[in-house]
């Protein structure tokens, strides 16, 4: 099943196709952040700015299917302890086919060791896609948390999921 899938680091050539991603993946998540445009019709692109740049704390991922751009993955903390998976993103015309399972093992088997992934309680379809990845990830030993979301205390607090993943 999507033997023509392919996760890849986001080079330079990839940045425009990056960006628009990201503006789907900030469109789609307002919806729980309450965030809106800048008055040039775009979404901030702090964090995306940081993963496409040389920063090594910061890794951005395309996932293809075929010549399909159909994700978008953003880590943070790769020089820390644990990882976090800050922005995760799958098209919607791709969604329920086991691509975006198949993307969160790809990327975090090439980054074996603790990761966190943040999400609200209020995206069922997160909720449901982050419990099974941890439990397919760490069948018996990731962890479920509420955190408030740092400066914004008129939101509810986010949902953290804690697992380990094992090399390859």
């Amino acid at each position: 099943m999507h033997s023509n899938l392919e996760i890849h680091p986001v080079t330079p050539a990839d940045h425009p196709v990056a960006q628009r991603l990201w503006q789907l993946f900030r469109h789609e998540m307002s919806a729980f952040t309450g965030a809106l445009p800048k008055p040039d019709g775009t979404f901030r692109s702090e964090r995306l700015q940081s993963a496409l740049g040389d920063d090594p704390d910061w890794a951005a991922y395309l996932v293809m299917s075929g010549q399909a751009p159909v994700g978008l993955v953003l880590i943070r903390a790769l020089t820390e302890p644990t990882r976090v998976l800050n922005s995760y993103f799958i098209v919607r015309g791709a969604r329920q086919q086991g691509i975006g399972l198949r993307a969160v093992r790809e990327i975090v088997a090439r980054h074996p060791g603790p990761w966190k992934v943040a999400f609200q309680d209020a995206n069922v379809a997160a909720v449901r896609f982050w419990r099974r990845v941890a439990g397919e990830l760490a069948p018996d030993s990731w962890t479920e948390e509420r955190v408030p979301v740092s400066r914004r205390p008129e939101l509810p607090p986010d949902v953290w999921i804690s697992f380990v993943s094992e090399a390859g």
